[in-house]
């Protein structure tokens, strides 16, 4: 009887060889993110003082949430290898459903804000059905959609355009309320613990079940990495207001999305139906359930950023969800890390899309740029995004 040779399956240390080979596969990870994250840093630091004062970082943060939770739920679609070009007229939309039965018809405002995300779902039930029954392509159904819902919205504000929030409502305190010291460090611990346990446990589970696991001091550096990010963020944060609530909100939605995705049944069937349809149906999925959820996540993900973005203003108005919000949201997403061809991408896209993607704007602002330019640059970083999604399929096919 021959001896067979069982191929050795624990992980490799790392080593240059290694690092080269993933490059050639074009498996990059969030590192070139990160990279510009840093480049910008250092760029527009250099160019202004204030770049990086905690007044401004903390501006920074406030002018993310809205965006980057619109960012959260165009990331569902594009896992399908689909779009929403919706997402943008139904956050308008909705802020203002919210905005009308809280102000003029005095309802509770959370009932209202309920309201205003059901009838976002709604909405992406609505182009879930038209895509997947009348199999409609996802870009001429949101394409309708994008007009269509501003013309409602435009339709309940009437004559006047605008509806102002009470600025001492619980819509309005949103965004103006900012953690105690004492709880923004007891949090920013308790989170290191628990990522630090969960790392901990998923080793437990794979050595129980003889599947080749990371050295612990790998393990060790990713935890103490998290612990440096969050003591340094609310360092800094807490050097000027605090740690805003609609950083925490945003945060606890990038991370339980991103549970779902990775540690549910649901998850892996989204990344199963983007990476391959067919295979997905053959293999008992059903794939038109999981692409209507996707557009009803979406919308109502994009409800709520309209939510956010109405509790940073304090009003809502005619050009509530417009602008260059859609385009905006969909760039993070994509300069985050997810692949517009479907199958691949994680929610922290959004949090570091919409990170590059505010930092250029803030840091162009404070020099006094012209918008012109910032769109120029900003449309370069997004091609240039693509064009790294694009070498990564490349490389993944050969």
């Amino acid at each position: 009887m021959s001896a067979t040779t069982v191929p050795d399956q624990t992980p490799k240390p790392f080593s240059p060889r290694q690092a080269v080979e993933r490059i050639r596969r074009g498996d990059l990870g969030a590192w070139p993110v990160v990279a510009g994250l840093i480049a910008i840093a250092i760029v527009f630091g250099s160019l202004n003082e204030n770049f990086l004062s905690p007044e401004n970082l903390t501006n920074l943060v406030l002018q993310m949430a809205a965006t980057g939770t619109i960012s959260l739920g165009i990331i569902m679609v594009l896992l399908l290898g689909e779009i929403d070009l919706a997402a943008g007229s139904v956050s308008g939309l909705c802020a203002v459903v919210m905005t009308i039965l809280n102000v003029r018809h005095g309802w509770n405002p959370v009932l209202s804000i309920a309201v205003a995300v059901a009838a976002g779902a709604a909405i992406g039930l609505v182009h879930g059905l038209m895509f997947t029954r009348i199999r409609m392509p996802s870009f001429v159904v949101t394409l309708a959609g994008l007009i269509g819902w501003q013309g409602l919205l435009l339709y309940l504000l009437g004559q006047g355009g605008t509806i102002n929030l009470p600025f001492d409502g619980f819509v309005a305190k949103l965004s103006d309320t900012w953690l105690p010291p004492w709880f923004a460090w007891t949090l920013a611990v308790a989170l290191t613990a628990l990522y630090a346990g969960s790392l901990l446990l998923g080793r437990r589970m794979r050595l129980a079940a003889d599947l080749p696991v990371t050295p612990v001091y790998r393990t060790a550096v990713r935890a103490g990495g998290l612990a440096v990010v969050l003591a340094g963020a609310v360092a800094v944060l807490q050097a000027d207001r605090g740690v805003p609530l609609l950083l925490v909100i945003f945060a606890t939605l990038v991370v339980v999305l991103d549970l779902v995705l990775r540690h549910t049944a649901f998850g892996r069937w989204m990344y199963a139906v983007g990476g391959n349809a067919e295979a997905a149906r053959r293999a008992g999925i059903n794939v038109t359930r999981i692409r209507v959820l996707a557009f009803v996540l979406s919308a109502a993900l994009a409800a709520f950023g309209g939510i956010l973005a109405a509790s940073r203003l304090s009003a809502v108005n005619q050009s509530s969800g417009g602008s260059d919000i859609l385009l905006m949201a969909i760039a993070a997403a994509v300069i985050g890390g997810t692949s517009l061809f479907g199958g691949r991408g994680r929610t922290y896209a959004a949090l570091l899309g919409i990170l590059v993607i505010q930092s250029i704007t803030n840091g162009m602002l404070l020099l006094n740029v012209d918008s012109s330019v910032r769109y120029m640059v900003t449309a370069a970083v997004l091609a240039l995004a693509v064009a790294i999604d694009s070498l990564a399929r490349r490389g993944s096919a050969q």
